[in-house]
């Protein structure tokens, strides 16, 4: 008798955790629900406002475009293409400036980023002159890898890995300057060598300021592409801009600005992936664990 109702209590127990368990994914479902409805909410009313605004006079449409007319524009762009080439084509030069300028510039900014926030040596002697291209208007870089050179893609390229380097090198600058000193302290007495206390205890540290530098780092790749194809371009996204802006067609400048921002969501949710795969090692954050999407 006794020993039954010993172990009575546990099969109550184990169904008060499943219980907890639906709850908490029904109310993870219903959050999700609310933003997505939150979203298309907000798309629908500025949309709607706009293609209104136009459409009633309240905002001049030669001058702002209108909805009806970036889609009209941008099923055109898709099907007939542009005075350069296809639109896919155009969109392919694009991504490939911003991919290898993302990481050109990523790399190199992770390799100086790390081996400055070692040395201070280093860090003495080469921070000012980071600090002094930095200072550098892009546009003016833009303009000088364009006449040294031309207007293929490799200036571009160039210009994306800049702005992508500095995001990149300073975040993980920090993060190394990050990094517990007791526990470099404790490898350097277990016989680690520097380039083991690199590979698995500084990376590893400065992993997440490098990753998060990363979520913005290809959007201004994205830009750094732009700005040189808007500079000098025989193809690309910004050319494509560039004309539409001198034809007074403020529907195509919009119709290109959307595709890119649908590239720059693409490259986000994929860099967000490769986050959640670097760093799954990682204990989640109290707000990541509750409000996870």
């Amino acid at each position: 008798m006794s020993t039954a109702s010993a172990v009575s209590p546990a099969p109550v127990e184990g169904s008060a955790q499943l219980s907890a368990g639906a709850a908490a994914r029904r109310a993870r479902r219903r959050r999700v629900a609310l933003v997505w409805a939150g979203r298309l909410g907000l798309a629908v009313l500025v949309i709607g406002g706009w293609q209104a605004f136009t459409t009633w006079g309240i905002v001049d449409p030669f001058f702002f475009g209108q909805p009806s007319g970036i889609a009209k524009r941008l099923v055109d762009l898709f099907r007939h293409g542009t005075e350069f080439g296809s639109f896919y084509a155009n969109i392919w030069t694009t991504i490939q400036e911003a991919l290898v300028g993302f990481a050109l510039g990523a790399v190199t900014g992770v390799v100086f980023g790390v081996a400055l926030g070692q040395s201070r040596f280093l860090a003495d002697v080469l921070g000012p002159y980071i600090k002094m291209v930095n200072a550098i208007p892009r546009i003016v870089l833009g303009s000088i890898f364009i006449v040294a050179f031309g207007i293929g893609v490799l200036p571009k390229i160039l210009l994306a890995a800049v702005l992508v380097f500095f995001i990149v090198f300073f975040n993980a600058f920090q993060g190394v300057r990050e990094v517990d000193r007791n526990i470099l302290a404790n490898a350097r007495v277990l016989g680690a060598s520097q380039l083991q206390i690199i590979r698995h205890v500084t990376v590893p540290s400065a992993l997440t300021w490098i990753i998060a530098s990363l979520h913005s780092a290809f959007g201004f790749a994205i830009v750094g592409a732009l700005v040189g194809e808007v500079l000098g371009a025989q193809s690309g996204l910004g050319l494509v801009i560039k004309t539409a802006q001198n034809n007074f067609d403020p529907n195509g400048v919009f119709a290109t600005m959307l595709v890119i921002s649908v590239i720059v969501l693409g490259a986000e949710w994929v860099i967000g992936k490769l986050e959640h795969r670097l760093l799954s090692w990682r204990p989640p954050a109290p707000s990541e664990a509750s409000n996870a999407l």
